[in-house]
């Protein structure tokens, strides 16, 4: 049973590398990364379990906390095409 879920992940990791090359907007590949990203988190958690090592999910965490702030920043950057923003230029753009 473990199996088939590993093996499904993959096939959904497959997926999401096609609408990753395939994304007609920005947004939709950036949305792809993360969802691979998240499917990859997963297999590390279901991989480290078919193999009876506790490591795989520390690694897992540390990599979900790399993917959340990773495509924090990629937004920010293409939202104002550098990462540097100061606060008072983030409320003028707004208005």
């Amino acid at each position: 049973m473990i199996f088939a879920t590993a093996l499904m992940l993959m096939a959904a990791m497959m997926l999401m590398l096609v609408r990753l090359l395939r994304g007609p907007e920005l947004y939709d590949r950036v949305l792809a990364v993360n969802s691979f990203g998240t499917k990859t988190i997963l297999f590390l958690c279901v991989f480290s379990f078919l193999i009876g090592r506790n490591d795989g999910v520390d690694i897992a965490l540390l990599y979900a906390i790399m993917n959340f702030i990773s495509t924090i920043a990629i937004l920010k950057f293409f939202r104002y095409r550098t990462l540097d923003v100061a606060l008072s230029r983030r409320r003028r753009r707004r208005a």
